[in-house]
């Protein structure tokens, strides 16, 4: 009798517990990401969307995604970062300088002629985040940090050569430092997100873009402008821009721990790598678009370069004032992206 009683208890102990480690070890989760970029886009097929099938994957089906691309769910690119930070949604992907001056200290990355290659700037971004910039992103949990390739010139009417080329013209530019740079450049610089694009050049508001050949077939620019204007590699790169892909810090908290394993697995330096290596592949399709329409493509020599470096200077200095004044050590958070992008550089 005592022995029946104690196997009754011992099934109906199993019974009990059964569903609720079933229920925990099985737990899964639908995620919401939320980008600007348009659907057709490379930045969304092969970025986005393989990193969110392969978290799928590692995570055998129990994350799954709803992808929004093209503000989908509603709102401004502007607004994205605050999407994430409220829960409004649970991951996005963005511009940290959509919102000029909120993030200060990764702009270093955006000075001009600051980068090397995508992959290995990407890799410095998320180090220098780490080790310099610790609280920058502390509203949300940070999952990479990119930046694309060498940005470029994309111009109506007119080929630039040199930086007195720009004079007179109303060029767009994508985040506070870039458009500064435009500015003693000599350009009449028109700051705005990337969807806005098409529909400004179509219309004349501006003149030229500064963007990356990869972005160029998803916002038609190889059909809105003929001058394309690229910088030889030998004399650096114009510009990049830095991204961030946060996830509500809540949502995130709230995953079982095999689970957030699993984005873990997908989030931090080699992701930030793969995201920023995948970006720039995409600039010779992008070159492709605009050789195919006939376009005019000219490549700015290292020497030719030098002017446009001399002229851009000036962003460089400014920066490192006001992150003074913001009570950041604007040369030591320079020399730090400047030696980490050597060191991720030297190893890509």
């Amino acid at each position: 009798m005592i022995q029946r009683r104690t196997l009754l208890q011992s099934g109906a102990a199993m019974a009990l517990g059964a569903p609720a480690l079933t229920g925990f070890a099985q737990q899964s989760v639908t995620l919401k990401f939320h980008t600007f970029m348009a659907p057709q886009s490379n930045v969304y097929i092969n970025m986005h969307k393989a990193w969110m099938d392969k978290v799928e994957k590692d995570s055998g089906g129990r994350i799954k995604f709803e992808g929004y691309p093209a503000m989908q769910l509603g709102g401004t690119p502007v607004q994205l970062y605050d999407q994430a930070r409220d829960g409004v949604v649970d991951i996005v992907w963005t511009l940290p300088g959509n919102t000029p001056g909120r993030f200060p200290r990764i702009e270093v990355f955006e000075l001009p002629f600051m980068m090397n290659n995508a992959e290995a700037t990407s890799k410095a971004y998320w180090e220098y985040v780490q080790t310099l910039a610790v609280d920058e992103f502390k509203e949300t949990q940070v999952l990479a940090l990119q930046v694309h390739g060498p940005g470029m010139f994309h111009m109506r009417n007119k080929l630039v050569k040199t930086a007195d080329d720009l004079r007179g013209s109303k060029v767009r530019g994508p985040t506070r430092q870039i458009t500064k740079m435009l500015g003693y450049l000599g350009a009449t610089p028109v700051g705005m997100p990337l969807p806005q694009i098409p529909d400004s050049l179509s219309k004349g508001v501006i003149d030229g873009c500064v963007i990356p050949w990869e972005v160029v077939p998803s916002v038609k620019v190889h059909e809105l402008t003929k001058f394309h204007s690229e910088f030889d590699p030998a004399g650096g790169a114009l510009y990049t821009t830095t991204f961030v892909m946060a996830m509500n810090k809540a949502k995130y908290n709230s995953l079982p721990p095999d689970l957030k394993a699993v984005i873990d697995k997908n989030s931090g330096i080699e992701t930030s790598g793969w995201l920023g290596k995948t970006q720039q592949a995409g600039d010779a399709a992008g070159r492709k678009s605009a050789v195919d329409q006939g376009n005019t493509i000219h490549k700015i020599s290292a020497a030719d370069a030098q002017e446009f470096k001399r002229k851009a200077r000036l962003v460089e200095v400014e920066w490192m004032q006001e992150m003074d004044k913001r009570g950041h050590d604007g040369k030591k958070l320079f020399e730090g992206a400047k030696a980490l992008i050597e060191k991720h550089g030297k190893k890509a």
